[in-house]
């Protein structure tokens, strides 16, 4: 199982509009809108590191309003 991070950026005023969306997903187990340099954290669990990528790639950064991510692999258990 891999869990990760992906910290989202996005437009201005569109962190509210946009959690739902996030939080559908289908590997998202949580998200939310956090205050500093990025609006949302989502975290992610999948059985492949590749999933998490698609998930960041085609999943949140496929949503209008999203400008950029970044994505964390957790290390530990």
């Amino acid at each position: 199982m891999v869990h990760a991070f992906i910290m989202v950026k996005t437009g201005a005023g569109e962190s509210e509009p946009l959690l739902e969306p996030v939080r559908g997903l289908e590997r998202v187990t949580e998200a939310h809108i956090v205050a500093g340099a990025y609006d949302i954290i989502a975290e992610v669990d999948a059985d492949e590191v590749y999933e998490v990528l698609k998930t960041a790639s085609s999943g949140i950064q496929g949503l209008e309003g999203v400008t950029d991510t970044k994505t964390y692999i957790a290390m530990d258990d």
